[in-house]
């Protein structure tokens, strides 16, 4: 009898490992073994989607195969069976060795959680020792970074490019180390934005990354962040994000969303509601997709936590991120929209109509939106219409398109607010109506400055250092906000919408 089971997608992924990572033509048990030991990096349980596992294309192993159980140990086998039931029952606080049943379930469903990150992280055509590499020694603890390492080398920096400025003040977060800057001359901040930034960068070894300068309110005052080395960065987590919503939720947001943390280390959240709509954009590996997780997931621990309605309009047009959503009870539509060009037509279409009913409702009672409408007695969930990549659309229909726009106009009154995400920020995808009428946008790492002028309409974002680095800039404020975003992995979102389906019922 199998003591543990893989889907055909699972065996999909196996296969690509061995042949275009590993370059070996047998050996499955390696990749399960390096799919188990990444699933247990995860600080969230994985979830028990994972027992089911489809019978087309099954494939069964047994413990001897996986975890060597009652192998002689020799230099080429080892019995590893007792360190897994060891290492498991650490990490789920459970009794392996007197629970078989319960130590083959939990093996198997981070297994094929292990394979689906592999799935997900990394590409055929890179180096898979490398990613290996990276995956599982690049976030160990180094040695503390010290605050006064680049105190002097700034000092000297600003002595060799001639401007006279003193460090009034230091701070260090997550990922930067910020520098409170005085300047003796206000006119020198021209100098530096004229290419003082770039030696500065130069002079402190981080020309990649980059040194950016921020506002302060204080006169003659700048800040300038600069990178921490990377493997000493610290990330927010998805039971941060929980956290965060148990503890500090503001009662007055209708739409509450926690993205992650500022440049010292402090949480950042805003009212959706109050955007009205949102852009997103940053090139691959920048973190937009987890950024628009961070997004939904706020909003289903929001309604975990109060009696607030909302529905999501989901559009995911390559099919990956949004469909991990498809079982929530409260979907527009009943369900998540792939990349049917005409179903999406069918969705927004609704939608606008919906938009008419709801403000032709308005005037019939004498209201103008739907918080004068709710205080009245009427009872209208907010709609977030989330679209995972805005490019895909746009350039398949004009129609769709118009679509859009017409809601970026006329939905926010209504209720009805838009999350829009494209890899591919360019005047085409985000057109002057859309620009006009999302004023709130979010940029994460881009290649070029052209596309961070599109974005924020300024430059900045080709700086960022990826991995969720990002500029906010809500509502047209002067100045973009850097922000650290929270990391969430599909755990994080399984996790939630449990909790809120939970919630529910009860």
């Amino acid at each position: 009898m199998a003591d543990i089971y893989t889907s055909k997608k699972d065996e999909e992924v196996i296969s690509r490992v061995l042949r275009h990572g590993l370059k070996l033509s047998g050996n499955k048990w390696k990749v399960l073994r390096i799919a188990l030991a990444k699933s247990l990096q995860i600080d969230t349980e994985p979830d028990d989607s994972l027992d089911r596992v489809p019978t087309d294309g099954k494939k069964e192993y047994n413990l001897q195969q996986v975890t060597g159980k009652g192998k002689e140990s020799t230099l080429k086998t080892q019995d590893w069976d007792a360190a897994c039931r060891a290492m498991l029952g650490v990490y789920h606080k459970q009794d392996f060795f007197s629970d078989e049943a319960g130590y083959r379930k939990h093996l198997q469903r981070h297994i094929r959680r292990g394979l689906r990150e592999i799935d997900v992280s990394w590409k055929s055509g890179s180096d898979f020792h490398a990613w290996l590499s990276h995956e599982f020694f690049s976030n160990l603890q180094s040695a503390p970074v010290e605050v006064t390492e680049h105190h002097d080398q700034l000092v000297a920096a600003f002595s060799e490019i001639g401007i006279q400025a003193e460090i009034s003040e230091v701070s260090t977060g997550p990922r930067l180390i910020r520098y409170k800057i005085y300047l003796a001359d206000i006119n020198e901040l021209d100098r530096l934005k004229r290419g003082g930034l770039e030696k500065l960068a130069n002079l402190l070894g981080v020309q990649q990354q980059g040194v950016i300068q921020g506002k302060s309110d204080e006169p003659k005052t700048i800040y300038l962040s600069i990178p921490r080395p990377r493997d000493s960065w610290n990330y927010a987590a998805g039971k941060d994000l929980r956290q965060w919503v148990e503890t500090f939720l503001p009662e007055n947001y209708k739409l509450p969303v926690w993205i992650g943390t500022d440049v010292v280390d402090q949480p950042y959240f805003f009212d959706l509601a109050d955007t009205p709509h949102l852009f997103v954009a940053g090139t691959t590996g920048s973190g937009k997709s987890v950024c628009l997780h961070a997004v939904i997931i706020s909003l289903l621990e929001r309604m975990a936590a109060t009696p607030q309605k909302i529905q999501f309009a989901l559009i995911d047009p390559k099919e990956v991120e949004l469909f991990v959503y498809e079982s929530l009870p409260n979907l527009f539509m009943d369900k998540v929209f792939g990349e049917d060009v005409a179903e999406v037509m069918e969705l927004l279409r609704h939608l606008i109509e919906e938009m008419n009913e709801r403000n032709a409702l308005f005037r019939s009672i004498g209201v103008t939106n739907i918080d004068e409408a709710m205080s009245k007695g009427e009872e209208l969930p907010r709609i977030v219409v989330v679209i995972e990549e805005l490019a895909d659309l746009v350039m398949e229909s004009k129609e769709v398109q118009n679509d859009i726009v017409r809601l970026a106009q006329k939905a926010r009154s209504a209720g009805i607010h838009l999350v829009l995400a494209t890899q591919r920020p360019d005047s085409q995808v985000f057109s002057g109506l859309l620009r006009s009428n999302i004023p709130s946008r979010i940029a994460l790492s881009v290649q070029k400055s052209t596309e961070s002028k599109i974005i924020l309409d300024d430059v900045g974002a080709e700086k960022l250092l990826g991995s969720g680095d990002m500029l906010v800039k809500l509502n047209s404020e002067a100045v973009p906000k850097r922000i650290h975003g929270v990391f969430v992995n599909r755990d994080d979102s399984m996790q939630a919408i449990k909790h809120f389906t939970k919630a529910l019922r009860q």
